[in-house]
C-alpha cells in the first residue's frame, strides 16, 4: 500500500487509497495507540468528508469515540492532541499536494507524530492482513463534536505583535489558514483566496513552488506591503516574500526564527540537512549553543527536537517547529514571529528584505528537481565522485551532504514525491555554476 509513507498516508485519492483504506485505518488505530477516543479534523478538500465519514466508522466499529473538531488546520490538531489529552489524532489532508490527492496524518500522545519508523508500518500491516471484526452494536463508539476553534484562537492571539503602522499581504492558497487570518491580523492585512475551496482555483497550495507566489508578489508590490505572507493546504507550512517581492528561501528564515528566541534564551537549534550555511552561520552568531542537521520530514523533526532539547527547527520546505508549542509546526505561529521581526525592523527604519541580505552570505541554488527511475544510482555515482576529494564531511542519514570549504551539496530521494532533490551551495555565484554543472552532468547520466 503504496499511501503509507514516511511522515504520512498520503495519495491520489480513489487511485492509491479510497475509502475502505480510510475505514480501516480508523479501525485499527486503537490497536496501534490504545485509546478511549480519537481526535479527528479535516481540511477542506473535496474527498475530505467522504474520508472523515469512513475513517470514523472505523473507529467507533473499535468501539472507540470520536471527538470531531471539525474543519482544522493541522496545528490546530496537534493543539487539540494536547489540549483534550488524547492518545491518539488524526488530521485529514494532503498538506501541499494538488487538488485530486488526500491523505493522514497521525499523531500519539502529546502530539508525538507516528511515521514510518514508529508505528505507520505496522498500521499498514494491519490494515493489509488484519481481519475486521467490529465490535456489538451497544458497544460501538460514538461521534462527538468538540468546539475549541476559540481556544486555539486565544492560544495563538498571544503571539501576535502590534501591528500599527504594519502593511501586510497574504495569501491563504483557499487552505487552511483562511479560519484564523482576519481574527488575527484584522486590517493590516491585504487578503488574497481567503476563504476555503478545496479544488485550489488561485494555484496550487504549495508555496515552495515559486510560480504559485505570483499572486501575493503582485499584491505586495501592488499594496507597497512591509511583508507578504503565503501559507500551504493545511496551514502546517508559510512561504515569505520581502518589501521587493522577492521570495525568501525558507531555511533563511530559520535564522530570523531562531534569532528571536535566543535573544530570549540561549540554547540548541535544529535544521534539514539541505539547509544553508548562510543560517547556521547566523543561528551560531546569535547565541545557538549547537546547531543540529538532521533529517527532513516533520515526523523525524519533531523526534530530533525532543531528543536534543532545541528550542526551534526549521526546514527548507517552510516547516519551522516549536519546543513551546509541544515541539510541533505552525505555519500560523512562524508568521506572527517573523512579523514580530518586521516590526522590530521598522522601528529601526530598517527592512525585512535588508535583513536577509545580512543573513544570506553563500550562493545557493534551492531545491533542484529531477525526475529519475535510477535515483539511487544517480546518488551513489555523485557520493563516489567526490567522497575521495577531502571532503570536511560526509553525512549520511537523509540521503547525502558532502561539504568541502568553499561549497557543499545534498542529494537525497522525496519521501512524498518522485523526485531526485539536489541543493548546491558556494561562497560565490562562479564556483556555484561549476559545481551545479558537474553534478547536473553525473544525475543525467541516469534519466
Amino acid at each position: 500500500m503504496g499511501v503509507f509513507k514516511a511522515y504520512d498516508i498520503r495519495g491520489v485519492y480513489n487511485r492509491d487509497f479510497d475509502k475502505t483504506t480510510a475505514y480501516k485505518v480508523g479501525f485499527f488505530l486503537p490497536s496501534l495507540l490504545p485509546c478511549k477516543y480519537v481526535v479527528v479534523g479535516r481540511d477542506t478538500r473535496l474527498t475530505s468528508d467522504e474520508i472523515f465519514q469512513n475513517l470514523c466508522k472505523g473507529i467507533t466499529d473499535a468501539g472507540v469515540d470520536v471527538w470531531d473538531i471539525g474543519l482544522a488546520t493541522t496545528p490546530e490538531v496537534y493543539f487539540a492532541t494536547v489540549y483534550l489529552k488524547a492518545d491518539a489524532s488524526v488530521q485529514i489532508t494532503a498538506s501541499h499536494n494538488p487538488k485530486e490527492y488526500n491523505g493522514m496524518k497521525i499523531s500519539r500522545t502529546g502530539a508525538i507524530p507516528v511515521g514510518g519508523d514508529s508505528g505507520l508500518k505496522d498500521l499498514e500491516q494491519m490494515c493489509l492482513n488484519g481481519t475486521v471484526e467490529p465490535v456489538a452494536e451497544g458497544k460501538k463508539g460514538k461521534v462527538i463534536p468538540k468546539d475549541i476553534r476559540e481556544v486555539y484562537l486565544n492560544y495563538q492571539k498571544q503571539f501576535v505583535p502590534d501591528l500599527e503602522g504594519i502593511n501586510l499581504s497574504v495569501d491563504c492558497s483557499n487552505g487552511m489558514s483562511s479560519l484564523f487570518v482576519h481574527e488575527l491580523f484584522g486590517n493590516h492585512a491585504n487578503y488574497i483566496n481567503d476563504h476555503l475551496d478545496g479544488r485550489f482555483p488561485a494555484h496550487e497550495p504549495n508555496p515552495l513552488e515559486v510560480e504559485n507566489c505570483a499572486q501575493i508578489i503582485e499584491a505586495v508590490k501592488k499594496n507597497k506591503s512591509d511583508v507578504g505572507v503565503i501559507y500551504d493546504g493545511d496551514a502546517d507550512r508559510v512561504m515569505f516574500i520581502d518589501e521587493r517581492g522577492r521570495f525568501i528561501q525558507p531555511d533563511y528564515v530559520t535564522g530570523i526564527i531562531g534569532a528571536y528566541y535566543l535573544a530570549k534564551e540561549k540554547g540548541s537549534t535544529l535544521v534539514d540537512i539541505r539547509t544553508s550555511r548562510s543560517t547556521t552561520e547566523y543561528l551560531t552568531k546569535k547565541g545557538a549553543t549547537e546547531v543540529y542537521i538532521w533529517k527532513v520530514g516533520h515526523a523525524f523533526a519533531k523526534m530530533k527536537i525532543r531528543e536534543k532539547k532545541c528550542i526551534v527547527g526549521g526546514e527548507l520546505a517552510g516547516h519551522y517547529y516549536f519546543r513551546d508549542f509541544y515541539n510541533c509546526d505552525s505555519g500560523i505561529l512562524a508568521s506572527l514571529l517573523v512579523l514580530q521581526t518586521v516590526c522590530a525592523l521598522k522601528k529601526e527604519g530598517k527592512t525585512l528584505g535588508q535583513l536577509i541580505d545580512e543573513i544570506v552570505v553563500y550562493a545557493n541554488s534551492g531545491e533542484v528537481n529531477f525526475k529519475l527511475d535510477q535515483k539511487d544510482e544517480a546518488m551513489e555515482a555523485l557520493l563516489n565522485e567526490f567522497k575521495d576529494k577531502n571532503p570536511e564531511r560526509i553525512l549520511d542519514f537523509d540521503g547525502y551532504r558532502v561539504e568541502f570549504p568553499t561549497w557543499w551539496f545534498s542529494v537525497r530521494k522525496s519521501n512524498t514525491e518522485p523526485y531526485l532533490r539536489l541543493v548546491v551551495e558556494a561562497k560565490t555565484q562562479k564556483e556555484l555554476d561549476e559545481r551545479m554543472a558537474v553534478l547536473k552532468g553525473i544525475i543525467k547520466k541516469f534519466k
